[in-house]
């Protein structure tokens, strides 16, 4: 039966101009965790909606579908490659331009215009990464959305009508002692952070949007939700382990990038198994040492990560083009036994 539907409406987005325009919204919003869906999209964005409207702020969901619609739009006005822009891939970073720029900055006209802007230039700085990118065979990924929310944030500094509102002090860090590395370790805790760091991709602070983004994963792609979950999970312990602050990672600040880099390494340009599952963990603890270290290097300049220990540490892991290959077996006797299959990059 949902087979027959989501046939159904892949008939009618093709057929119909308006349905296939929503449609690939919709899929702009799913590509945020790589899932060309629709379906996957609309449950992230009621996911953006009810965390945003949660936490009184409606700004953040009316600019993300503003953001969406604005990147996509400019993508077929620059006559990008529409099979590209079919499948979403020029509407993600502009949602999440959307999310940002009405959660760290403060409400008014100028800052919709300032919105809009960044939304329409995510869509060429994802051009120019893209093509950066081809050179050396690795995905734009989030880099053009945390490239141009950098400079919108940091620019934010310099102008009268726009107005930081949720960034903390700049400048650097000082190592963090017992009492404000402390967390109250609780199986409630565990598994409300769980969620929260899956939120926290949209930059939704919120257990309930946490849960409906896993079921978004999930009616894509199983192997996805379950790579998100392993994500959040290690990044949990990773930073309980080296002692991170106790509130950063109940809110889900160490996490949200583990959660991307989990789900592209271990689903998405390797097919799963073994070695890619002990691959995906490795850059995964990595990713959440990346974090500490952006957290710190960025403080003194006050400009959030965004999701850059995500971008750095999947091209990391992308640009060795491992293919994992089976290992050969050792020679018997005069035969040497070695299979030739592969299980490379699936996008």
């Amino acid at each position: 039966m949902a087979l027959t539907v989501a046939q159904d409406w892949d008939r009618l987005a093709k057929d119909n101009g308006g349905i296939g325009f929503v449609d690939t919204l919709l899929r702009g919003a799913g590509q945020v965790m790589f899932q060309d869906n629709p379906v996957t999209g609309l449950l992230f964005l009621v996911g953006i909606t009810w965390g945003a409207l949660a936490a009184d702020q409606w700004e953040v969901a009316v600019g993300s579908v503003v953001a969406l619609l604005i990147a996509t739009i400019t993508a077929k006005l620059l006559a990008v490659d529409q099979t590209a822009v079919r499948q979403g891939l020029y509407g993600f970073n502009g949602i999440l331009v959307g999310a940002a720029v009405p959660t760290f900055l403060g409400t008014n006209s100028y800052m919709w215009v300032y919105l809009i802007v960044g939304a329409a230039v995510s869509t060429v700085v994802m051009m120019a990464i893209a093509n950066i990118g081809a050179t050396w065979g690795v995905p734009a990924l989030t880099f053009p959305f945390v490239l141009t929310t950098w400079f919108l944030v940091l620019g934010a500094w310099s102008f009268n009508h726009i107005k930081p509102v949720a960034l903390g002090p700049t400048g650097f860090p000082v190592a963090i002692d017992n009492n404000a590395a402390h967390v109250a370790v609780s199986a409630s805790m565990l598994a409300e952070t769980l969620f929260r760091n899956v939120a926290q991709v949209f930059l939704i602070n919120n257990v309930v949007t946490g849960v409906i983004f896993v079921i978004a994963l999930a009616v894509s792609s199983r192997w996805s939700a379950a790579f998100a979950l392993l994500g959040s999970a290690l990044a949990i312990a990773t930073a309980l382990v080296l002692g991170a602050s106790g509130s950063g990672i109940s809110n889900g600040l160490y996490g949200f990038s583990a959660v991307l880099t989990a789900i592209a390494l271990g689903s998405i340009f390797y097919t799963p198994g073994w070695r890619v599952l002990a691959f995906t963990v490795l850059g995964t603890i990595f990713t959440v040492i990346i974090q500490g270290a952006l957290n710190a290097a960025l403080s003194p300049v006050g400009i959030p990560t965004f999701t850059a220990p995500f971008v750095f540490a999947t091209w990391l892991f992308l640009l060795p083009k491992e293919k994992f290959m089976p290992i050969p077996h050792a020679p018997i006797a005069h035969d040497a036994v070695s299979t030739k299959t592969t299980s490379g990059a699936s996008s």
